[in-house]
């Protein structure tokens, strides 16, 4: 008898996308849920009633600068229901919304209502919130009301989202990881220019985790290769996304084991979960059919249905709504990769009336590298010469201050104190604030501190210096049992009582 033909291969499944659409919605959904809840723990001491940065105090004070056109400048719900006790109910709102959405209740609604809270928490949350991962969560949460089922009842069925709003996504994707790569070559950084980036950037970055201190103790090959990689994932992957299946499968698998390894060595908060959820919604029904045993898909509804879900959000929406989308973002990336193109006339009247809801964004994190790492140590004293250091909860203080495993909650002040390392006192008066809730030993600043070394009464004076940080090598912290070394620089600010 002739042997038997191997049967031919299936592509069943190859141009749906009902499967990475219901992860997407449900990482979108648990990305909120930790946004939410991580700021909420944070919110009185950073810009409650008797926080850091009052968030009342800032929206008056705008509003006295620029009147009316303040709404429009900070578009918030704070401006209608204040801002002292609204925070809270926001966060509450969308922490119950986070878990709505997780559960299929009204997923387009869910995503808008979201998208409203967490951009009216963004406008007062001033500092704190200018990092790229708070507008890309804006935006992925924009894009993401086209992409959900537009029905009010719990959504278990598989939904095909409208093709293009699922492109609407990928774009997105593609801008996040291709402008990244660009930012580094155009910035004029030498360090990315040749490869040696990364031979200090494990120990210079925000927050490292303890994996950050092992990385570093590569070689310089390796490093040097990492970097070669890094820029073929960022630079060439992303044209993948739009390519023919096992081309765009394997451009986002890399994608997303880049998003792992960032995420093990680095505290980025939800940045890298919310890239992972971009990329899975690339990802067609075949293949995460083909990640579940045979035994189990008939358990499975999403990966089992292949009749219509819920209705979709209707397909005039869409296109319009994706049509000025994609032009608007096109025009906003070409400057940033061909800088002699400029922008059309017209162009920049339509950005300033868009720029204030911080959902079309442009990106590219560490565009340029910094090295060597200065940080801010804030010392108490009672008599003016014998001075005692706060200690942060994530931060670098002491020697001996082990990397912290933190992500996905973000510790908002230790983030932006590294920035303000990075500048003068006079470029982040917000430090002043700090320097005067430790002084009068207030609620808010001892919420934010690991270690209090004035615990029953605040000191007369304080000041702020500035020291060099580096990882110890593996030699010096096995004979001392210290992961940094430092060198004082300068003080940031010299010795100051209230009076």
């Amino acid at each position: 008898m002739p042997a038997e033909e191997p049967p031919p291969p299936t592509t069943e499944g190859h141009d749906r996308f009902t499967v990475g659409t219901w992860l997407f919605l449900r990482l979108l959904a648990l990305i909120h849920l930790v946004a939410f809840l991580s700021f909420w723990t944070q919110l009185d001491s950073l810009i409650g009633p008797r926080g850091l940065l009052p968030a009342t105090r800032f929206f008056t004070a705008i509003h006295d600068q620029i009147g009316s056109a303040a709404y429009a400048q900070l578009p918030s719900l704070c401006w209608w229901f204040g801002a002292e006790t609204f925070l809270t109910f926001l966060c509450a709102a969308g922490v119950v919304l986070a878990l709505l959405l997780f559960l299929g209740v009204a997923p387009a609604l869910c995503l808008g209502l979201l998208w409203i809270a967490y951009l009216s928490l963004s406008c007062a949350g001033q500092q704190f919130f200018n990092f790229q991962w708070d507008a890309l969560l804006l935006e992925t949460t924009l894009l993401a009301i086209v992409v959900a089922p537009w029905s009010l009842v719990p959504w278990w069925r598989a939904h095909e989202p409208p093709r293009f709003a699922r492109l609407l996504v990928t774009w997105l994707l593609f801008r996040l990881m291709f402008l990244s790569g660009v930012v580094k070559l155009t910035s004029g950084d030498p360090t990315w220019r040749d490869l040696s980036a990364l031979t200090f950037h494990y120990e210079t970055q925000p927050l490292p985790t303890v994996l950050g201190w092992y990385a570093h103790q590569l070689p310089t090959w390796w490093h040097r290769a990492s970097c070669a990689g890094m820029f073929v994932i960022e630079l060439v992957a992303p044209f993948l996304f739009f390519a023919p299946r096992a081309l765009r499968h394997n451009a986002i698998l890399l994608t997303i084991a880049l998003m792992v390894i960032i995420a093990l060595t680095g505290n980025y908060t939800f940045f890298n979960l919310l890239t992972i959820a971009l990329c899975v919604g690339c990802l067609d029904d075949a293949f995460w059919r083909s990640c579940v045993p045979t035994a189990c898909r008939g358990k499975c509804h999403v990966i089992r249905d292949t009749f219509p879900g819920p209705r979709p959000a209707p397909t005039g929406v869409v296109v319009a709504f994706g049509a000025a989308v994609f032009l608007y973002t096109l025009l906003q990336a070409l400057p940033a990769v061909v800088p002699r193109l400029g922008t059309p006339p017209g162009y920049q009247a339509v950005a300033n009336i868009v720029r204030p809801f911080r959902s079309l964004n442009n990106y590219g994190l560490f565009a340029v590298m910094t090295n060597p790492r200065p940080e801010l140590v804030f010392e108490g004293s009672d008599d003016g010469r014998t001075w005692q250091a706060y200690e942060f909860p994530h931060k670098p203080g002491a020697l001996s201050h082990r990397p912290t495993w933190v992500a996905p909650h973000q510790p908002r002040l230790d983030w932006q104190l590294w920035f303000a390392a990075l500048g003068s006192l006079q470029q982040n008066q917000w430090v002043l604030a700090l320097g005067e809730h430790l002084l009068r030993g207030t609620p808010a600043s001892a919420a934010l501190l690991a270690h209090n070394p004035f615990p029953q009464k605040p000191p007369r004076f304080i000041r702020i210096v500035r020291h060099e940080y580096h990882f110890t090598d593996a030699a010096t912290r096995a004979a001392t049992g210290n992961w940094w070394r430092r060198t004082p620089l300068d003080l940031y600010l010299p010795s100051a009582s209230l009076k």
